[in-house]
């Protein structure tokens, strides 16, 4: 794996900065109604996707997600810009605008989503390092899922088949401790998440995933064994969410004093603390990383605002792949 230099420390504080100014910035758009419907943020889970792409070889790995879908988008290499254009419904989104927040997408970048249905990306992705390992492409899946979606039934058959077929993938929970207001605690007889892995003999473990490097490290492993051939991993990575579930949230489960407590680890601090520790930057040159990332997000404003939405004629593009689809006709009439 490529060592935690200097420069991926100046690169992870980059990135998480932008990333954390851009939910910030999704937060008053949705406040000021330019984004409907839902809208799931992901402050506080930013070293995730930091640690994971770290470890990927992102010209053949690929990655699949829930709902809370901004940031990992981001870290594959898809443009800002067109996230915010397609969490507005902007034709220059990821997905034309027709998605919005919960189904970004990006063929190009191997990003398949953004999924709405609790757990349904689970076997989409055992699906995607199915493919992988038919046609040899040495590529490995990496499939992301909250803590309440391991609940689901569709994760054992998924785990049973992965592991009976030797599947090149990754499952990773991103346990935030609360499946939207219910706490792990609540939700079975267990709080290790991971051990789930333990009945179908298939490699697990927890995580700190407020630590990028410890992400990375962990990721790193679990993708050169599916690589090998090997098989999966499963792999729970420990963290929390600054903001309620999603922006209707006016989280009733949890104190304020909860929340303050876990912001002492903070992914973002904690990179910048590494940082002036081995002075690899000074304050002031951070902060002028900080006053980028803040322009930037600005200039993702701008380009959504400044493009148009989706023509009435682009209603049906999306829904039928046959050209000449039987009623097509009328149905457009």
């Amino acid at each position: 794996m490529k060592e935690f230099s200097k420069e991926v420390y100046l690169k992870w504080y980059e990135d998480m900065t932008m990333w954390r100014r851009f939910e910030d910035k999704c937060r008053s758009l949705y406040l000021k109604q330019k984004i409907r419907g839902f809208l799931h943020l992901y402050n506080g889970q930013e070293a995730i996707p930091a640690g994971f792409t770290h470890a990927m070889d992102l010209t053949k790995d690929s990655m699949i997600t829930a709902y809370r879908c901004h940031i990992h988008p981001m870290a594959m290499g898809v443009d800002p810009k067109r996230i915010m254009a397609e969490l507005c419904g902007k034709a220059t989104g990821t997905s034309g605008g027709m998605g919005g927040s919960m189904h970004i997408f990006s063929k190009e970048h191997r990003f398949y989503g953004g999924h709405g249905i609790v757990g349904g990306q689970i076997p989409l992705g055992a699906g995607i390092a199915f493919a992988d390992k038919y046609f040899d492409r040495k590529a490995v899946n990496i499939c992301f899922f909250g803590d309440g979606a391991s609940r689901q039934g569709s994760l054992h058959e998924t785990f049973n088949m992965a592991m009976n077929w030797k599947l090149p993938v990754v499952f990773v929970v991103e346990n935030n401790q609360y499946a939207m207001g219910t706490s792990v605690k609540r939700t079975a007889n267990h709080e290790d998440i991971y051990k789930l892995g333990l009945g179908y003999e298939m490699p697990c473990l927890a995580v700190d995933a407020m630590d990028p490097e410890k992400v990375a490290e962990a990721a790193y492993e679990a993708i050169e064994r599916a690589r090998r051939g090997d098989g999966p991993t499963f792999i729970e990575a420990r963290t929390y969410r600054f903001r309620g579930h999603s922006m209707s949230d006016a989280e009733p489960y949890r104190s304020k004093d909860e929340v303050a407590i876990a912001k002492k680890d903070d992914p973002i601090e904690l990179i910048k603390a590494r940082i002036l520790e081995n002075n690899w930057a000074t304050e002031e040159e951070l902060e002028a990383t900080d006053n980028k990332s803040r322009d930037f997000v600005e200039e993702c404003i701008e380009f959504m605002e400044n493009s148009p939405y989706p023509t009435a004629e682009k209603i049906y593009e999306y829904v039928y792949a046959q050209e000449d689809y039987p009623f097509l006709d009328q149905l457009e009439n």
